[in-house]
Order: structure tokens, then C-alpha cells, then sequence
């Protein structure tokens, strides 16, 4: 693997945590569908790492969300509930990002921001064992 890919990877780790802090703020705040929209970014960030160190590369959320499930899902490297997890969330942020009305609570986020954590770790932990 090349250095310049190994770095990409890397950064998109790193913006996978830096983003879930982005979310405790947020939660903090009480700013629940912002919340939403950092949770499904830092899981998408990483993600996004994982498919890159697979040789896997994609140009939309749709086919992030296609290729992990072909590649981690369907192949039982990660859970159906990993799968289902990553499908709802992007759906919960396309909801509170462009429709109307669509007020998340704090039980929900929290719940999602639990998760999340669990999520990312677990896709981490398999980055660190494929070096």
C-alpha cells in the first residue's frame, strides 16, 4: 500500500473521531439533528477508511453504504446489525437534514451515539489488525 493511501486512511480515522467529538458538543448543546448529522459523518468517515484499505473507492454515500455491505457485511466481517446500523443512520441524517419537521430527541441521539462508538471501534480495531 502506498504511502499516500496509507495517509488517506489515516486522516479519515482521524476525522472519524475528531467528528464523533464534534457530536458530544452538539449533544451538549442539545442540538439533536446536528448530532445526528456529525454521528453519521463519523461513521461514514470510517467507514470510508475501511472500503480505501480494501482497495474499495466510491463517489457517493450510496455506494459507501453498497460496497460496505458487499465487502464487510455480506462477507460476515461485520454484523447485519453493523450493516443495518450504518443504513438507518444515513437515513435518520438524510431525514434531519432535509425534510421538514423532523425533530430528533435526546433519548434517540444518545442511543445513536452509543452505537456509533461501538461502530467506529470495531472498524478501527479491523484497520489495526490489517497493517
Amino acid at each position: 500500500m502506498t504511502g499516500d493511501l496509507e495517509d488517506l486512511i489515516q486522516y479519515r480515522i482521524s476525522r472519524s473521531s475528531e467528528t464523533l467529538r464534534e457530536a458530544e458538543t452538539m449533544i451538549q448543546n442539545k442540538f439533536w439533528n446536528a448530532a445526528v448529522n456529525r454521528i453519521y459523518y463519523a461513521c461514514y468517515y470510517a467507514v470510508s477508511a475501511l472500503l480505501l484499505k480494501k482497495g474499495v473507492e466510491t463517489n457517493s454515500h450510496k455506494g459507501i453504504r453498497q460496497m460496505f455491505g458487499l465487502h464487510f457485511i455480506q462477507s460476515e466481517v461485520l454484523t447485519k446489525e453493523d450493516g443495518r446500523f450504518f443504513s438507518d443512520l444515513y437515513d435518520r441524517r438524510q431525514t434531519g437534514d432535509y425534510d421538514d419537521f423532523i425533530l430528533y430527541d435526546e433519548e434517540t441521539v444518545l442511543k445513536l451515539y452509543e452505537k456509533a462508538n461501538g461502530f467506529t471501534n470495531r472498524i478501527i480495531a479491523l484497520l489495526e489488525l490489517n497493517n
